[in-house]
């Protein structure tokens, strides 16, 4: 297979050219304006960021591609899917309300809001793919609808894929609630019981009621869980541990990243700042791991990730970060972060399944 275009910018700017004239001049280049829009419905995928969490992207960056695609025709709409685990995302109302808090309205970014799979997540289109973990992917109603999909992914570090960027923006962002519990079906955590302090902080934050602390230690009760990972994240004592289900959870994300992709044009852009150890779902964000180094943008999934992924991997570690003194000068940071994951799995099966390559040029637009 041919390498894929992936065509970036860094954060150097001057009078003459800010960083919103620099990303339009990157989606530009990069081929947004050569897709056909013109009275199309354009899905613009992207995380609203949990409120408390502030390493979400700016509304502003957006904005800049709203204006693209209502130039062009197209009819944008921004979008998200609800979430499995307790917090202010997993209802289309609550949802809404919380990305109105962060920036995203009509007023800031030019266009609505439409959750994807509606007030309580039952809103989805069950796709057929007949593909090796899924023989259908239930994707969130308003993104199977639509007829583009534009993916705006900050790309951060994340507790159970290594990291977060275009595959997971798509494959497990457009899932519908059902959907994403099926991805999550086989990777259930489990309780390092010589590291739990029966602190409880896992049993509040479950939104299954799965977790409970019985004789000062915390047991999951697998009938009631769900794999959402909400535990793994929120435990400081690494108590809570993955049991290493990476590999189903990874390929299952990359069919349905398939299913979102496989019959309509499609356009990604990462922004690789504000780099954060773990996914923008949490209502807190650590220290960056790296300094800010720019924004890709491709039509090829894989090949962004792989780039955005490399970059970072090749960026000097920031002090004072998860990544401690140790791993600063580790060549994956990524899997330095969070052992029990390989980041690579889903990158590898995403090519296998066609949905682009990970041999990329990467182009630099001044």
């Amino acid at each position: 297979m041919e390498s894929s275009k992936v065509y970036f910018i860094d954060f150097r700017t001057n009078p003459k050219q800010n960083i919103l004239a620099k990303l339009r001049k990157l989606c530009t280049k990069a081929g947004l304006s050569d897709i056909e829009m013109a009275k199309k419905f354009v899905a613009i995928k992207l995380h609203f960021g949990e409120p408390g969490n502030m390493s979400y992207l700016r509304p502003n960056y957006v904005a800049v591609v709203v204006k693209m695609i209502q130039e062009n025709g197209g009819l944008a709409f921004l979008t998200d899917a609800n979430t499995l685990y307790k917090g202010r995302r997993s209802n289309g109302v609550d949802h809404i309300q919380s990305a109105h808090e962060n920036g995203f309205n009509s007023i800031a970014v030019g266009c609505n809001i439409v959750i994807a799979d509606g007030i309580k997540g039952t809103e989805y289109r069950e796709i057929e793919i007949n593909q090796k973990h899924c023989k259908t992917a239930k994707i969130g109603s308003a993104i199977a609808d639509s007829d583009v999909v534009v993916t705006l992914s900050h790309f951060k570090g994340h507790e159970m894929t290594g990291f977060g960027g275009a595959l997971k923006n798509v494959g497990m962002g457009c899932g519908s609630v059902g959907g994403k519990l099926e991805m999550h079906s086989n990777a259930k955590p489990a309780i390092d019981t010589d590291k739990c302090t029966a602190c409880k902080v896992c049993e509040r934050n479950c939104n299954h009621d799965a977790v409970h602390v019985i004789d000062k230690k915390a047991v999951i009760d697998y009938d009631k869980c769900v794999g959402c990972g909400q535990c793994i994240a929120v435990c400081v004592y690494g108590a809570a541990q993955a049991q290493n289900d990476s590999e189903g959870l990874q390929e299952k994300i990359a069919e349905y990243s398939y299913a979102v992709l496989k019959d309509k044009p499609a356009f990604f852009v990462n922004f690789l700042m504000d780099i954060s150890p773990e996914c923008d779902c949490w209502h807190f964000n650590d220290t960056p791991i790296v300094p800010n180094i720019g924004i890709l943008a491709s039509t090829d999934p894989v090949a962004i990730d792989k780039a955005s992924a490399d970059l970072v991997n090749k960026a000097q570690a920031n002090h004072n970060c998860m990544l401690d003194d140790h791993t600063h000068s580790s060549d994956d940071k990524f899997n330095a972060l969070h052992p029990t994951t390989d980041w690579k799995l889903c990158l590898n099966y995403a090519e296998e399944l066609g949905l682009g390559t990970q041999q990329y040029e990467l182009i630099k637009i001044d």
